[in-house]
């Protein structure tokens, strides 16, 4: 099967690997990339605007096309995170086609399907991946997102803050 056909969200999530032998592993290998520690003064998320199901290829393919890019551009000097966790265990009932297929298989019985991927499923309005930058990396840290987006199965859009920083914080810093 395709992956366009795990895209539309219907039905329960199917989540519960304590029942589900043989359930794939999650593609993503890291969650979080870069120097966490720093103290960033821009966030840039890429947020989705649709309701919809990302495969964990989709949203790891997102992840090294932005940390990619970040790398070449910041060095060490971001932080970037993943948000979205592959929770659900996808199911296909494969079939097989071709001359005498039908002594194989029973079709439509007993359809339930065996487990061949996971999901995250996203909400509208929700971040997929944000990035944390200073000034003179947010340029960079929207084109990254940017190539980001065009790995995932739905539009997104990029959204771009100052974090507050109080001058007690600063302070802090300076001593």
């Amino acid at each position: 099967m395709k992956a366009r056909n795990y895209r539309r969200v219907k039905g329960v999530p199917y989540t519960r690997t304590k029942y589900i032998h043989g359930a794939p592993q999650s593609k993503i290998v890291k969650f979080t990339m870069g120097t966490p520690s720093n103290r960033y003064e821009y966030q840039i998320s890429l947020v989705a605007t649709r309701k919809v199901q990302i495969r964990h290829n989709a949203l790891e393919a997102a992840r090294i096309a932005a940390n990619r890019h970040l790398q070449e551009k910041l060095g060490n000097n971001f932080f970037l995170r993943v948000l979205p966790f592959p929770h659900v265990i996808l199911r296909e009932n494969k079939m097989i086609f071709g001359a005498h297929a039908d002594r194989l298989q029973d079709g439509m019985r007993h359809a339930f399907g065996k487990p061949v991927g996971r999901a995250a499923r996203i909400n509208p309005g929700q971040p997929v991946i944000i990035s944390y930058v200073n000034e003179d990396g947010v340029e960079a840290a929207k084109e990254a997102l940017k190539r980001g987006r065009a790995k995932l199965p739905t539009p997104c859009r990029i959204v771009t803050e100052k974090m507050n920083v109080s001058s007690s914080e600063v302070k802090e810093i300076g001593d």
